[in-house]
């Protein structure tokens, strides 16, 4: 089992203007891996906030996986990933990569995010864009890598190729 956290990051979302269906799609996918959420929240898109949520979810709830949806985009009030780059000890560059190159063949809009991906302490951060339709384009592409991924951030010694 994968101890998940969701953090759906959006003003509107937070002011209870708008109904968050980018965290239910991220809970719908995590359990294809054996994920189950044990926090979920929806904040502003404060970088203070979001920091103080990251470390919360790794350091005191100790998960295994965080996963945000929103503010990846080129949007004035788009932090996230100055949050998360704020808070991870090594990035994991070729998840966001491989997310950005299968966004870019649906949309061309796919190449203006700034999602990041990496680890702090024994937790895997993970951004996604904010719409429930990137959310599941974008966690599809790396969500076969992701156990394998916590396994190896928890010091798991096999080797990372198959026979």
């Amino acid at each position: 089992m994968i101890t998940v956290g969701i953090l759906t990051i959006s003003d509107r979302g937070h002011r209870g203007d708008r109904v968050d269906l980018s965290g239910r799609e991220i809970e719908a996918l995590i359990k294809k891996i054996d994920g189950r959420v044990e926090a979920y929240e929806i904040i502003p898109d404060e970088k203070e906030i979001i920091v103080r949520k990251l470390i919360e979810y790794s350091e005191d709830k100790g998960l295994a996986l965080i996963v945000t949806t929103g503010g990846t985009g080129v949007s004035p009030r788009d932090v996230t990933p100055e949050a998360t780059l704020a808070v991870i000890e090594k990035e994991i560059p070729g998840m966001a990569e491989a997310m950005r190159r299968e966004s870019a063949k649906k949309t061309p809009h796919g190449m203006i995010s700034r999602a990041v991906t990496g680890i702090r302490k024994s937790t895997l951060i993970i951004n996604l864009p904010g719409s429930p339709k990137a959310v599941r384009e974008n966690l599809s592409v790396i969500l076969p890598a992701l156990p394998h991924a916590i396994d190896k951030i928890n010091g798991d010694p096999s080797e990372c190729a198959g026979e």
